[in-house]
């Protein structure tokens, strides 16, 4: 409650501060203007028929504003990826102030940068909506991954731009379901997806992100990524010691930050790492953990698509 307190009292001590300068509110200005309610995860929402000042607090909701030609005024980091997607050029993120990280969204500085539309995940932040409600009108999709093509869809349609959404996401799916045609073999092509986490390593299964993208152009995964019989198919853990476990026809392997990559590099190098039939036929492949694992969106998707063209084709 004392936060939630700062941050009003802020609020109102900017407002007057502007309007003392005659300069225009961008919130109050919208808040007079067309509206339309958004239903999402946590009630319905009035939001502006055209927001201009948008905040983002996950990394799927930055490549759909970019994807979108939004530019966010602010957006939260992911943890060990200290910036933001650099597949869409630095051009384009030269303007965004970071908000804080995914779990620990900055308040004040969302504040300060006078919103006018905030998008995030119940997932990540449910704890925090009622605070960012005070700041400007709030969106949250329900998870993350797993629906990001649900959230794509939400979140376009919060930006106003649910057509251009659906086209974008309609391209996407042609876009890989050919890319499989034309492969001629994709389903007996057994494709492992392997993330070295600080002190970890995943293998990701068909309900990941990457595991969807991986599935619409129907290429195949080994059965160990299959994930049979667990409630949770994103990912599962591997040990060094079961490195074996990797294995497939061709392995795509990313690192999650400097110190994921220490490790990635130890584990790599030993001779466990070096036994598996994909590196020994020179067909494991270092990939963008950014595009792969947390980029979670349509532009993120067809990154993931021209590294498969890149490799497989």
């Amino acid at each position: 409650m004392r936060r939630l307190a700062a941050v009003l009292t802020a609020a109102v001590a900017l407002g007057v501060g502007l309007t003392a300068c005659g300069e225009s509110d961008p919130v109050a200005d919208t808040a007079a203007g067309e509206t339309r309610e958004i239903t999402h995860a946590m009630g319905t929402t009035k939001v502006p028929a055209d927001p201009k000042r948008v905040v983002v607090l996950d990394t799927d909701k930055i490549d759909t504003t970019l994807s979108l030609g939004v530019t966010p005024v602010g957006a939260a980091t992911a943890g060990e990826a200290k910036g933001w997607p650099t597949y869409f050029g630095e051009e384009k993120l030269a303007g965004i102030k970071a908000v804080g990280v995914l779990t620990e969204p900055d308040l004040e500085a969302i504040n300060a940068l006078k919103p006018d539309l905030i998008l995030g995940s119940k997932f990540r932040q449910e704890k925090f909506y009622d605070e960012l409600t005070a700041i400007a009108p709030t969106v949250f999709t329900e998870q993350v991954g797993i629906t990001w093509k649900e959230n794509l869809l939400l979140d376009g349609k919060a930006l106003g731009k649910e057509q251009q959404a659906r086209d974008l996401l309609t391209t996407y799916e042609k876009r890989a379901a050919d890319f499989g045609a034309k492969l001629g073999d994709a389903a007996q092509r057994k494709i492992s997806i392997v993330r070295f986490m600080p002190g970890a390593i995943r293998v990701y299964g068909p309900d990941s992100f990457s595991g969807i993208v991986v599935g619409d152009t129907g290429l195949g995964r080994p059965e160990r990524q299959q994930l049979a019989g667990k409630a949770d198919k994103r990912f599962d853990a591997v040990s060094p010691e079961r490195v074996n476990e990797v294995d497939a026809d061709v392995i795509f392997v990313t690192a999650y930050g400097e110190k994921a990559a220490a490790e990635q590099s130890t584990v790599t190098g030993g001779t466990l790492w070096k036994g598996l039939s994909a590196v020994k036929a020179g067909k494991a492949y270092p990939v963008s953990d950014e595009v792969w694992m947390t980029g979670i969106g349509v532009g993120a998707a067809n990154r993931i698509i021209d590294d498969l063209d890149k490799y497989l084709s």
